[in-house]
């Protein structure tokens, strides 16, 4: 018989998702409950239970747990800060063009999404960070989901990227700040040439202000993208695009530092 893998754990997160597609994140420990309006799950029912395996309140409701994705953990995973979603996660990973043992800088962290996709693609990153409440909540979203190998790699420093720093030697650059091109001189000198910048930002004018800076510097391939999320209703033959979709959250504007 082949192998299901391994059960569920005290200690571990899982998601207990419902009939409606609603997610939970839970923190198994023995004898806790995970309370919802549809009735109590016991912990002690899913510690020693198979990932994927079903489990009923008192009052017939389903629910099925499962570990946790990455995109799982980012939409419910304690904030300080707004989180760049995962829609944004995967393509600043492919634009940085991220891989393992590079070193990255990061600036701000927030609450430590984009942390935790860096460290999982193996990943060393150096994170900026001015407000101590956020990067003690990064840090303990990055530990939970990863674990603390993923701290050996991670040196969250509590400092003002627009102010000049002294780390140097870095590979890739991705920014979640109100005013990257502040930050933009400061890499020139810090990111070795031929690495990547990548910025996540709101506002087209924030945008702008930020290829301009880049336009009068030693960067090269600059381009920026919007990326829509649009999922599908498909039900026997009614096949149409859903009402609602998660359309504009940020640009994420990317560029290469050459030698000048």
């Amino acid at each position: 018989m082949a192998d299901k893998g391994p059960k569920l754990v005290t200690g571990e997160r899982i998601v207990l998702i419902d009939n409606r597609q609603r997610r939970y994140l839970v923190e198994l420990k023995t004898g806790g409950e995970f309370h919802s309006h549809a009735g109590v799950v016991p912990h002690d029912e899913i510690i020693g239970s198979l990932e994927g395996s079903e489990y009923r309140t008192a009052s017939n409701a389903r629910f099925v747990g499962l570990r946790p994705t990455l995109s799982d953990y980012v939409l419910k995973m304690p904030r300080g800060a707004q989180v760049i979603y995962p829609k944004d996660l995967g393509p600043i990973l492919m634009l940085a063009d991220v891989s393992p043992n590079q070193w990255v800088f990061e600036s701000g962290v927030g609450s430590g999404a984009l942390s935790t996709a860096l460290l999982r693609v193996g990943a060393h990153v150096t994170g900026y960070e001015i407000r101590e409440d956020f990067a003690e909540t990064a840090k303990s979203n990055v530990e939970k989901f990863l674990g603390p190998e993923a701290m050996e790699r991670y040196d969250l420093k509590i400092h003002d990227a627009y102010e000049p720093h002294a780390d140097v030697g870095f590979d890739r650059a991705v920014l979640d700040l109100p005013e990257p091109w502040q930050v933009v001189p400061h890499l020139e000198t810090s990111l070795r040439s031929g690495g990547i910048l990548v910025a996540y930002n709101p506002s087209i004018i924030q945008v702008q202000n930020l290829r301009k800076r880049l336009s009068e510097g030693p960067w090269a391939l600059t381009e920026t993208v919007e990326v829509l999320n649009r999922t599908w209703h498909v039900e026997g033959h009614s096949v149409r695009p859903d009402h609602r979709m998660v359309a504009h959250t940020g640009f994420l504007t990317h560029a290469r530092l050459i030698e000048a």
